[in-house]
């Protein structure tokens, strides 16, 4: 079986919660997973102070792969710069019964999030290459696809959405992870699921109101997405949806 953690939206900055983040590394290292995949926003401004600690703290993680994403925030005041020093790494990786492929959609100093044609086409070739091999396939990116209940305008979408949607569908990807709205949700369409993080460890929530991450099991044939309170239980993200209730404030 193989093991894969989603932690997202890590926000090092004024609303980040080092205690929390301190139980997501005891919870996470426990679990022994084959990969940790972050899911960008691991700074809140993408400054070099926040960049030194965001480093020391996602060393703490004990696992074969860290992969570590861009998000919006870590592009901001020229940050962009600075993540490739910080974590510098590949977008592909064979990890027997998974193809796990990032895709970068931050772009320096815009909020909203774009794939390209280039990498949708580079997408394309490297499952190609791995066709008839029965691996999972697993897409990782920040930016959302789809819009989320309770989380305000959708504004900041990745803006060439629809191809991205496509090709995924067309490639026969079986998973999508997102972070970026800070709201954990998932969507089905067909085989695809577009598995949504909430924030790991900000105060900045949106319609569910603690800090969480994803666990991703895959066995033989089988692919499941659990959702991990932090400090707390751990169930099955579709349940979020089938028994979702809108938050009202009073």
């Amino acid at each position: 079986m193989t093991v894969l953690v989603q932690i997202s939206d890590v926000h090092i900055g004024s609303l980040y919660d080092a205690s929390v983040f301190d139980t997501i590394v005891q919870e996470v290292n426990s679990m022994k997973p084959d990969a940790i995949i972050v899911t960008g926003d691991i700074t809140d401004e993408g400054i070099l102070p926040q960049f030194e600690l965001a480093r020391v703290e996602l060393e703490r993680f004990k696992c074969r792969e860290l992969i570590v994403l861009p998000g919006n925030h870590d592009y901001r005041h020229t940050g962009y710069l600075l993540f490739k020093k910080f974590f510098p790494s590949t977008q592909t990786y064979d990890m027997g019964d998974v193809l796990l492929i990032t895709l970068h959609t931050a772009r320096p100093d815009r909020d909203e999030g774009e794939v390209g044609y280039r990498q949708l086409l580079w997408m394309q070739k490297i499952i190609e290459k791995f066709e008839g091999q029965q691996k999972k396939i697993i897409i990782a990116m920040h930016h959302h696809l789809i819009g989320i209940p309770d989380t305000g305008t959708d504004k900041i979408i990745i803006l060439d959405a629809g191809d991205a949607l496509r090709v995924c569908l067309e490639s026969k990807v079986d998973v999508v992870l997102c972070g970026h709205k800070h709201r954990p949700w998932v969507w089905n369409l067909g085989s695809l699921q577009i598995a949504y993080a909430g924030t790991a460890s900000s105060s900045r929530f949106r319609g569910f109101f603690q800090n969480t991450y994803n666990i991703i099991n895959v066995k033989k044939n089988n692919l499941s997405v659990n959702l991990k309170i932090v400090g707390g239980k751990s169930f099955p993200l579709s349940d979020l949806v089938s028994k979702y209730q809108p938050f009202l404030s009073t």
